[in-house]
Formats: C-alpha cells, sequence, structure tokens
C-alpha cells in the first residue's frame, strides 16, 4: 500500500495528540466518518487523489463537508496534511488512527454475515455473545448476503462460526456424498 508507513505515522501522531486532550473517542469518531465518507463516494476518493485538482479546492470540500461536524484536532490534521502536500492520505490515515485506536482500547472488529440485516436487538444479542467468548469489546460489522439462506457466520479475529443454512446444506451433502449405504429395495 502506498504511503503505508506515512499514514500510520500521522495516525499515530494525531492519536497521541487526541490522548494529550481527552478526544481520542471523539478524534475516531470523526476519523470514521472520514473513511466512511470517502467509501460511500468514489468520486469524493478521485477529487482527493487527483493531481490536476489544486489543494486550496481539495481543503474547501474537506471544509465544507466537515466543519462543524468533527473536533478541532481533526480539522488540524487537514490543514497539516495540507501544508504537506498530502491531503490525498486522508483516508489512509483514518482508518489507520481507528485501528490503533481500537488496539489501543483493546476493541476487535467481529463481521458478521446475514441474510438479512440485523436489527438493534440481534446486534447487542451479538456483541454481548462475543464478549462472553471472548472477554473483549468489538466493533460488529454486518455484511448482508442472501446467499446464506438463513442465520450468520460470525468471524471475531482468525475465528469463524460458520451458523448458516447454506452450509448446513453443504455439510449435509456432504454426508450423503460420503455415506456408501446403499438401500436395498
Amino acid at each position: 500500500m502506498r504511503d503505508a508507513r506515512a499514514s500510520l505515522r500521522y495516525a499515530k501522531a494525531i492519536l497521541n495528540l487526541a490522548k494529550d486532550t481527552n478526544s481520542e473517542t471523539i478524534v475516531d469518531s470523526d476519523m470514521k466518518l472520514i473513511a466512511a465518507t470517502i467509501a460511500e463516494n468514489p468520486e469524493f476518493e478521485i477529487v482527493l487523489r487527483s493531481p490536476v485538482i489544486k489543494a486550496k479546492d481539495k481543503m474547501k470540500v474537506l471544509n465544507a463537508l466537515f466543519t462543524g461536524k468533527i473536533d478541532n484536532i481533526t480539522l488540524g490534521l487537514f490543514n497539516l496534511l495540507d501544508e504537506n502536500k498530502r491531503i490525498s492520505m486522508i483516508e489512509p490515515i483514518a482508518k489507520q488512527y481507528s485501528i490503533i485506536y481500537d488496539f489501543l482500547k483493546h476493541m476487535q472488529v467481529a463481521k458478521v454475515t446475514t441474510a438479512v440485516p440485523l436489527s438493534p436487538e440481534m446486534e447487542a444479542k451479538v456483541l454481548a455473545k462475543i464478549v462472553a467468548l471472548t472477554g473483549e469489546k468489538a466493533n460488529l460489522e454486518n455484511e448482508v448476503n442472501p446467499a446464506i439462506l438463513g442465520g450468520f457466520i460470525l468471524r471475531v479475529g482468525d475465528v469463524q462460526y460458520d451458523a448458516s443454512i447454506s452450509n448446513q446444506l453443504n455439510e449435509l451433502k456432504k454426508e450423503f456424498d460420503n455415506s456408501h449405504y446403499i438401500p436395498k429395495i
């Protein structure tokens, strides 16, 4: 990944600054908002990465989108990146910040794949179960995949639990295929 080291250094520096002012959680929310905004708008990412568009125009867009919604530390990051001509690195920095923040707070990412979106009640139950199983809190990412038919697939760290109906059907099919029992007629 291009500029990975630099984005990690910026993220660590911003986290240290945020810790000094006890606003690391607020800045984490800002970083997640920035990363989500860029991920949801591919045109915006193109604007940020474009060498043709002037830095001052990129700053106008960033300020118009985020002023009043984010902390001053995060706004300061925009200005620092502008001064260093690295405004295109805002997305990887935001992602790196969230990763190191989660590590600092002993948070892990749990991905749950379901056939339909999780309700808030079900999401709370899944988070409680993750804490019971791992002893650590988790941020839950819900991916919807109708191909699993029902049930869920839960992945926490490098452990995966597949309780989907499609998996159960595949297991049943394997049992039938491996069975050498031939019924007598």
